[in-house]
């Protein structure tokens, strides 16, 4: 699973790719070496965020997420690209280093990607309360399930 293409790099990056991504020989873009370079990309941004997403929760991603996701492995394409040209400038190892800043932050916690939970509708929905919460549960938050209180003060009365 690839977080970003060709069409999306072109579109955010069209004249930096141009320029990057020209084969030495025919100064036509090299489509086999961009492929590859985002290949990479997503590939360090999985090992990445491997530490606290798993391969489900990454195919899972809702939109805003994986938009972000995206942006950040086109920015890491973008520098192993360059780099396979032998074409780098500072912008583009500066995007590159903050895009990997990013990423490690989310997995260590300072930041979280949502997550489309398709499992809260396949549930059983046999009067399990936690088929209820599964879906409105954020990605930090503690969920505490219990049964119904057995002594609360209009049950005890006058005791």
């Amino acid at each position: 699973m690839s977080f970003a293409t060709i069409d999306d790099l072109d579109a955010r990056y069209p004249n930096e790719l141009t320029l990057i991504a020209a084969d030495e020989q025919t100064g036509l873009r090299d489509s086999t070496r961009i492929e590859l370079g985002l290949k990479d990309a997503s590939n360090e941004v999985r090992a990445i965020l491997a530490a606290r997403y798993s391969t489900a929760d990454l195919s899972a991603l809702d939109e805003p997420s994986a938009d972000i996701v995206s942006v950040y492995t086109m920015d890491i394409a973008m520098y192993r690209i360059a780099l396979a040209f032998t074409r780098s400038s500072e912008n583009i190892k500066e995007r590159y280093d903050q895009a990997i800043k990013r990423l490690e932050a989310i997995a260590s916690g300072k930041g979280a990607l949502t997550v489309i939970n398709s499992a809260a509708g396949s549930g059983s929905g046999a009067g399990n309360p936690s088929d209820d919460v599964t879906s409105t549960v954020g990605q930090n938050e503690v969920v505490l399930i219990a049964p119904e209180r057995m002594f609360t003060r209009q049950r005890l009365g006058s005791i």
